[in-house]
């Protein structure tokens, strides 16, 4: 792959979108290859939490690739926006939680990559933004649906309505980021949270992710519903057995099998 990046350390894979010079943005190529970076991580049954960030010091994502667009026929832009949107909820659903580190600007389809992941936490120098309108189009790559889902209506309206850029401190107020950490200290913080995470049940924090995930398309009925049967699911497995026994053991040195 010539965009993208992939390392493992431990039980953590970490993605970086490699284009730092065009400001990491997602050119067909990008996605193809973020695509296809998902599926090999996908298959490394020892990755436990996966980090998703960009290249160099000033962008995570900048946004879609605006050169590539610009000429795009109503089909072709219909395809360009289903492919982008079935990656970005690969992410969604990935079977492992997906911590997005924001190293600089994530606009557009950018903040739209970010809102797929699980968890968000930003540099002081994170800059997200919906510009799209702009530029005479809508969000295309889910930026309607997650941004209002994630920070409320209203907000998510004056946002795609203006095409204003908020710094990571507001971000940070309307609940779209986590965490906000100087910019030295962003890939720490989120490797000691995605080390802190694959020290858990593996499986039990998949179910999690699924039972949250799938919980919030139903009512308090259903999403009761969907968490009793992965909680039951639970008790099928190697690790609910040994984690029940460490804890009555006094044991503190987990080591989970992911079975």
């Amino acid at each position: 792959m010539e965009t993208i990046l992939v390392n493992y350390e431990g039980h953590v894979a970490t993605i970086t979108i490699n284009r730092p010079k065009a400001l990491n943005a997602l050119s067909t190529q990008v996605l193809t290859e973020l695509n296809q970076a998902l599926d090999e991580v996908a298959a490394n049954n020892d990755v436990y939490a996966l980090v998703l960030t960009g290249a160099g010091e000033k962008s995570f994502v900048a946004g879609a690739d605006i050169a590539e667009m610009k000429d795009k026929s109503v089909e072709e832009a219909a395809a360009y926006g289903k492919f982008g949107n079935e990656v970005f909820r690969k992410i969604e659903t990935f079977r492992c939680p997906v911590i997005a580190a924001v190293n600089g600007f994530a606009l557009g389809g950018g903040c739209e990559l970010a809102m797929s992941c699980d968890i968000r936490v930003a540099s002081e120098n994170a800059v997200f933004g919906q510009p799209e309108v702009g530029l005479g189009i809508t969000p295309g790559f889910g930026g309607t649906q997650r941004l209002a889902r994630l920070v409320g209506t209203g907000i998510a309206k004056e946002m795609i309505y203006t095409a204003r850029n908020i710094k990571a401190e507001r971000a940070y107020a309307i609940a779209l980021v986590n965490n906000v950490v100087p910019a030295e200290e962003l890939m720490a913080v989120v490797m000691k949270m995605a080390n802190g995470i694959a020290k858990n049940a593996p499986i039990a924090v998949a179910y999690s992710k699924k039972a949250i995930n799938n919980g919030l398309q139903t009512d308090i009925e259903g999403g009761i519903a969907i968490e009793v049967e992965e909680f039951s699911n639970c008790f099928a497995t190697e690790d609910q057995t040994y984690g029940m026994t460490c804890f009555l053991e006094k044991t503190k040195d987990k080591k989970f099998s992911n079975k």
